[in-house]
């Protein structure tokens, strides 16, 4: 990579909050980065509807997270990072209302199948006051870029000003490694019944 093009990368990877206007773009991108996703096979199997649903799916966790903390994407609109304050991880019944029609659009009759994988990682969530990386996705064509790694590093950098820990769930073993790099650590890896593996990160503030 030249030198030039290593400039247009910093500019493009200037991380910004995320506004309504952006919302149908950023669904999109997101559409396209977890199409093979396998919480997203295991909620949507039907791979001829999974795209269109997904873009149901993520505007509705774009407007829920909204109100949880930080949402966060680059100036080039190529990444999305939704993180939830320190105590806001939670959903509560306002969010589900939120949520509601988005969901059901996306998962339609999977919809037990997504109550399921949520019983099952929100049992093992910590407890402890931490920063909750709920979602990170990249545009296909911009992985590899630096782009996750500043939205991470976003709230991170804050976390270790703060003496604050951080959390996700990594659904793919192939982005653990990623992860570790970037300061997490593996405390658990939970399989959900007849459905995909996740892999629990926690992050320790440097």
């Amino acid at each position: 990579m030249n030198p030039s093009h290593r400039s247009a990368d910093v500019r493009s990877n200037q991380v910004v909050p995320i506004g309504l206007e952006s919302e149908p773009v950023l669904s999109d991108v997101l559409a396209r980065a977890f199409w093979d996703d396998p919480v997203m096979a295991y909620l949507i199997p039907d791979e001829r509807s999974r795209y269109r649903r997904l873009r149901h799916f993520y505007r509705g966790a774009l407007r829920l997270y909204a109100t949880k903390g930080p949402c966060l994407t680059t100036a080039d609109l190529s990444g999305v990072a939704l993180w939830a304050e320190p105590g806001r991880w939670k959903a509560t019944p306002r969010d589900a209302a939120v949520a509601l029609i988005p969901t059901v659009r996306a998962l339609g009759g999977a919809l037990m199948r997504g109550k399921r994988l949520i019983d099952v990682v929100e049992h093992r969530h910590p407890k402890v006051p931490h920063w909750y990386l709920a979602l990170l996705g990249t545009d296909p064509a911009r992985q590899g870029l630096g782009v996750g790694s500043a939205l991470i590093r976003a709230v991170t950098d804050r976390c270790d000003r703060e003496g604050i820990p951080a959390y996700l769930e990594s659904s793919k073993h192939d982005n653990v490694a990623y992860y570790e790099r970037l300061g997490f650590r593996v405390t658990e890896d939970v399989t959900v019944p007849g459905g995909p593996t996740l892999w629990l990160m926690w992050r320790e503030p440097g």
